[in-house]
């Protein structure tokens, strides 16, 4: 229990550094960076690293020291170009960490302070007012109008109206009207108030967000799984065929110190030929020009590896307010005198509805944090209802109660001196101060169940003309919210079913809000709704049998979002999950693709997601599928090629080692040259291919799909056989003519010319 006394006083100044010191800063914990060392000897644990270094030494060994500082230089271009790549690491919790506001307006020994947010301790008495970021988790003690925009936890488009309370209770969650709770990170968007500090730092509900968000690691995409997977068993077999291929050699040869030396070029040359290290260059290269691909259709590429994986996405997962909808409220329509007029397809208003329109504008604060005041500015400047209005003075304002949620402003007319009150709040408060009788209010309560059901927020209005009375209150009509739907996101919804991505969405809001919204999405006629509390009650089993139906999950927590998603991974599902608030975040950073709003989204969202709308356009995302889905198949393309030029690279360096008449055809040097520079330039013109005809109209690939199908590896190995015997066939003619040196360098010549003509397209 806080005595009201306290309240005018706060805490000490030697209590609250006592307190600073005890329990430390008001700051979310920070997450290490993993070291630049650390990232560099896993790179130097790579086995082509290690046989790169192998080779230099044996070319120092054998006197040639040039053709050794060269492998070392291929050794620092591909350790670097690794290193800075894993150095782009996430930054999320420190983004998490700026939501707080800098400042605290503090009493401290009864004087009014301006304090860092980071020095509030549990128990200050904290001063909010409009436009304020609430700096810490507190409970309201005293309270005028106060109003706060939770969205950023609850994805609620809508501000809560907040209670003072002096009981010493607990927070409960964020979301709903009329509790003390405060939270940290939240902007006040009306009113102002006085609050106590009861949880700062990690112990904040942001800070859950936080450990949540640190908890979760993002996964592999297939495309990477497979691609280590084809790289991870060549290695193995090159590096046992490396050991084969020196020791046959070797003993073939005479077993004295130059046949060892030459059977370990001759090994390692094996090895690297079988060991496709350029599969990873190939695929940085293919994502880095497909980042920049997309950045100009407004997408940013935080993570290169989740563009192949957007092309392949099954399930679509998007958040209503921010990226379905504008996160903004528009008056569109207004009900009076039994008449319906909707805002968007009129030019003027009928005078019983501009009447209306202009008693809403004098209930509400044009200027101003409150959304849905806004709105009616916005309407009234539109429709000229504000005209004469600056000739009326402001008296003062009865702000809700918890006995009467309404808003009441009373007004004196300058010239005549007239008084009169303009009052906005819920249907049925309104109705309650009109005394409206039964009959009246069940007609009206259908119009307001009728608006609500198609998605719509709704306030009632009324007015008294002269002095201020209990009676006298006369209906006006209802205002009619929404948060508008995006143009694109239609026409984008349709293309991603013509594609087979599912879409499915997952917001705070309430039921009957999202079904309305998702069916002007285009969503699918039969929209199954499930509940957050209805998710809470379902075990893993009966998730993943029911997540297979719904398509739009309502009054969702946070950490539910995050079990929706993994639940879908279990299915086999990849998903792209949108979002733009904090509450996002988790499961942004779970999806196998993650697409933040860039202007609306919160720094959280953006650093915790794969890849940014700058336009905020759900259109982009479909862009960005498309183009996902032909990188993937040039990759492919690209990869039967690089497959096909391992063959003779392969057939080449093992040729020798069966008979001793054959010099080494191939030594390190030639493979490093194909290997790092022809074939990834080759595979360059793969990546300008255009889209296949059809790539929208096809269903994502099958999650477990190889990236090499039997058949596509029997084209690269007949490929590959013809340039292997090519190839043999220059040696054996010019070898008789020209000698071993000559016969190497023509056969080197003509795999390189054969290389290119086989990227031909």
């Amino acid at each position: 229990m806080v005595h009201a006394e306290a309240l005018t006083t706060g805490l000490s100044s030697t209590d609250a550094a006592a307190r600073l010191s005890r329990d430390g800063p008001n700051a979310l914990p920070e997450t290490q960076a993993p070291t630049w060392y650390r990232l560099l000897l896993e790179v130097l644990r790579e086995p082509m690293i290690g046989l790169l270094m192998a080779g230099a030494l044996l070319y120092a060994l054998m006197g040639e020291p040039a053709d050794g500082a060269l492998l070392l230089v291929c050794v620092v271009f591909v350790v670097t170009l690794t290193v800075v790549q894993e150095r782009r690491t996430e930054r999320a919790l420190e983004a998490l960490g700026g939501l707080a506001s800098p400042r605290a307006l503090v009493l401290r020994d009864g004087i009014e302070r301006r304090i860092a947010a980071r020095e509030l301790v549990v128990g200050d008495l904290v001063l909010l007012n409009e436009g304020d970021r609430v700096p810490a988790d507190a409970l309201l003690r005293q309270s005028t109008l106060l109003k706060v925009d939770e969205s950023l936890l609850t994805g609620e488009s809508v501000p809560v109206r907040k209670r003072a309370s002096l009981e010493a209770s607990m927070l409960q969650r964020p979301g709903g009207d009329d509790h003390p709770g405060l939270y940290s990170g939240t902007l006040v968007t009306s009113g102002h108030g006085l609050c106590e500090v009861i949880a700062i730092g990690a112990a904040t509900e942001l800070a859950s967000i936080s450990r949540s968000l640190g908890s979760v690691t993002p996964e592999a995409t297939p495309l990477q799984r497979e691609t280590r997977r084809v790289v991870r068993v060549l290695a193995i077999a090159g590096l046992l065929a490396c050991v084969g291929v020196g020791v046959t050699y070797a003993l073939t040869r005479g077993a004295d110190v130059a046949a060892w030396r030459e059977g370990g070029l001759a090994g390692i040359a094996m090895a690297m030929s079988m060991i496709p290290e350029e599969f990873p260059v190939v695929l940085t290269v293919f994502l880095a020009l497909g980042a920049w691909r997309i950045g100009r259709h407004q997408v940013l590429t935080r993570r290169m590896p989740a563009i192949e994986a957007l092309g392949s996405a099954t399930v679509l997962c998007v958040d209503k307010t921010g990226t379905l909808t504008e996160n903004r409220m528009a008056l569109t329509r207004l009900r009076c005198a039994q008449q319906e007029h909707e805002l968007a397809v009129l030019d003027e208003l009928p005078p019983d509805a501009l009447h209306l329109l202009r008693v809403g504008m004098s209930a509400s604060r044009l200027v101003g944090h409150d959304p849905m005041d806004r709105a009616v500015g916005e309407a009234a400047e539109r429709f000229g209802a504000r005209v004469g209005h600056e000739a009326a003075e402001l008296m003062h304002e009865e702000p809700h109660s918890p006995q009467r949620p309404v808003l009441i402003r009373h007004w004196c007319e300058v010239s005549t001196q007239e008084r009169w009150q303009a009052a906005k709040g819920a249907p049925e408060a309104i109705a309650r101060l009109c005394a409206m009788g039964l009959d009246d209010w069940t007609r009206i309560e259908g119009e307001v169940a009728g608006l609500a059901e198609q998605g719509l927020r709704v306030l009632a209005v009324a007015e008294q003309r002269g002095e201020a009375a209990e009676t006298g209150w006369r209906w006006r009509g209802l205002l009619a919210f929404v948060d508008p739907l995006r143009a694109e996101v239609p026409r984008a919804v349709a293309e991603c079913q013509r594609a087979g991505v599912r879409v499915v969405m997952i917001t705070g809001d309430y039921p009957a809000t999202a079904r309305a919204i998702a069916r002007a999405a285009g969503f699918a006629a039969d929209i199954e709704v499930m509940t957050g509390a209805e998710l809470a009650v379902l075990d893993a089993a009966t998730l993943a049998e029911r997540i297979a139906r719904v398509n739009v999950f309502a009054r969702v927590l946070p950490e539910q979002k995050l079990r929706i998603i993994q639940a879908l991974k279990a299915r086999g599902d990849v998903v792209a999950m949108t979002g733009d608030g904090v509450n996002d975040a988790p499961a942004l950073k779970a999806a196998h693709i993650g697409i933040a709003m860039g202007r609306r989204g919160t720094d959280v969202a953006r650093e915790a997601a794969a890849l940014v709308l700058l336009d905020d356009s759900f259109a982009s995302i479909v862009t960005a599928m498309r183009l996902g889905r032909r990188i993937y198949d040039n990759i492919c393309k690209a990869s039967v090629f690089i497959l096909a030029v391992h063959v003779p690279i392969a057939g080449l360096s093992m040729l020798p080692v069966f008979d001793s008449r054959w010099p080494l055809l191939l030594l390190p040097l030639h493979i490093v040259f194909l290997e790092l520079i022809i074939d990834p330039a080759c595979a360059l013109i793969f990546e300008a291919e255009r889209e296949e005809s059809g790539v929208m109209r096809r269903p994502p690939r099958a999650s477990g799909s190889r990236l090499f199908s039997r058949g596509i590896v029997a084209i690269a190995l007949l490929q590959g056989v013809s340039m292997l015997i090519v190839c043999v066939g220059v040696f054996l003619l010019a070898l008789p003519a020209h000698g071993a040196e000559v016969a190497r360098a023509l056969t080197f010549a003509t795999l390189v010319v054969a290389s290119c003509l086989t990227s031909a397209p």
